[in-house]
């Protein structure tokens, strides 16, 4: 992996991260900035895999109910699914540019 390839992936990584703190289903992201880093690598591995909407969907379900005893429908889970997928799919445009 080149030095332009690491930074690119820094990049997305941060993409990321801001998008799930602007998210911020907790309503800590003001407060504490990694809150939601334990999301980070199982959504950039489904994103940069081409995981669809569902399964990208399927998986923020389960995190908020189990891990954060939240109510998932009440976070807009699938709006924020299609942000994700929109993402991946902005990233995968850069790529095929480059």
């Amino acid at each position: 992996m080149t030095t332009e390839d690491l930074d690119e992936s820094a990049r997305r990584q941060g993409n990321l991260r801001y998008l799930l703190n602007l998210w911020d289903p907790i309503g800590v992201a003001d407060l504490v900035q990694d809150e939601y880093d334990c999301l980070l690598a199982p959504l950039w591995r489904r994103l940069s895999s081409g995981s669809s909407r569902a399964d990208i969907s399927e998986y923020l379900w389960y995190e908020l109910e189990e891990h954060f005893g939240l109510d998932p429908a009440a976070h807009g889970v699938d709006a924020f699914a299609n942000r994700l997928v929109a993402l991946a799919g902005a990233w995968d445009g850069m790529t095929r540019e480059r």
